[in-house]
């Protein structure tokens, strides 16, 4: 592909081009088999396809052994357990970024909901001392996007004034293709009065490279991940070969133009490269590694451990059910976990 081949000629010494494979989000996969998609592929779009499916959202939630597989990646339900976890975090050297989980509010007084279960999160972590080392992660579809972007953007405002009385912060999570142009407006709106809100990236989308020539400004904190939705060919990547490829053109871009990288990956060739490209443009720009809770954290130490920074992706509150079905899909191995867990409890 013509992307890959730029990429390759413009990759500083060291960085080697990426292997062909599957797609990829935040988790290695497996390559697929000649002529098709592996069976992990086939695996993730339809673990994706049942995180949408309400009988089988019944089914999982309702069994009492799955909680054993959803701590583990899930703080727990409340805000006094989401601010336990991220004592434990700093106390080791970490920093964390919270997410109140929830998606796809139709539902003014819900939206309002999440903006206080936001607060008082962060006046807990203000009271506490955590602030700092905290931000928080928010979803505008959660805070009212589908029913009015004016209104989300006012609850997104609650809650980054709130930050910025703490001392902490606010990056705006990226969901699904379809919302991708309200979501980079609404966080231009708030960079007007709230410079350091966060923005995020999925390098998995056709369009990502430009929005990373928008956003590659100093000061501009971006998120990259590689994309955790089901999006069709049509508008992303659908290759781990080419979504690697356009994860490292996006870093270089960001990189280049001085914005503070948050690199979103558990990827170890993507991990590396990013090491690598640092050093080779900006040697004393400032930036941090991001991964989720529960997933590689002898990495996560390890990378703290030699002087990185390092956040980790802290999820909370009692609509888990999505998200953990996006865990399932990006490592396809821990669905064992879960039929396992709904096999025992019979």
């Amino acid at each position: 592909m013509v992307q890959s081949a730029a990429v390759s000629r413009s990759q500083p010494a060291g960085v080697s081009a990426p292997a062909a494979g599957g797609s990829g989000y935040w988790t290695d996969e497996p390559a697929p088999r000649r002529g098709g998609v592996s069976p992990a592929v086939a695996l993730r779009h339809t673990l994706l396809w049942t995180s949408r499916r309400p009988q089988i959202k019944t089914l999982i939630t309702a069994s009492a052994a799955t909680r054993s597989l959803v701590h583990r990646f899930v703080a727990g339900d409340t805000v006094e357990q989401a601010v336990a976890v991220a004592r434990a975090l700093t106390s080791q050297g970490l920093h964390v970024t919270l997410d109140h989980l929830g998606e796809d509010t139709r539902d003014a007084a819900a939206a309002s909901a999440a903006v206080t279960v936001y607060e008082s999160l962060l006046r807990r972590l203000g009271d506490e001392g955590l602030a700092a080392h905290a931000e928080m992660s928010i979803k505008l579809s959660a805070l009212g996007q589908a029913l009015d972007q004016g209104m989300a953007l006012e609850n997104a405002r609650r809650i980054c004034a709130t930050a910025r009385a703490q001392n902490s912060c606010v990056t705006v999570d990226m969901e699904d293709h379809t919302t991708t142009d309200s979501t980079l407006q609404t966080v231009a709106a708030l960079r007007k009065d709230f410079a350091s809100t966060g923005a995020v990236i999925q390098a998995s989308l056709h369009r990502s490279i430009a929005d990373c020539q928008g956003l590659a400004v100093p000061g501009s904190r971006v998120r990259l991940c590689k994309g955790a939705y089901q999006e069709p060919a049509t508008v992303a990547w659908q290759r781990t070969e080419e979504v690697r490829t356009a994860y490292l053109r996006c870093m270089r871009t960001l990189i280049s133009g001085g914005a503070y990288l948050m690199a979103a990956t558990h990827d170890p060739q993507l991990i590396s490269a990013a090491g690598k490209l640092l050093a080779a443009l900006a040697p004393d720009a400032a930036h941090e590694y991001q991964m989720l809770y529960g997933v590689r954290t002898d990495e996560q130490q390890r990378l703290a451990r030699g002087g990185a920074t390092v956040r980790v992706y802290v999820p909370f509150g009692t609509q888990w059910y999505s998200y953990l079905m996006r865990r399932m899909a990006e490592r396809p191995a821990n669905l064992a976990l879960v039929l396992r867990a709904l096999v025992s409890s019979r």
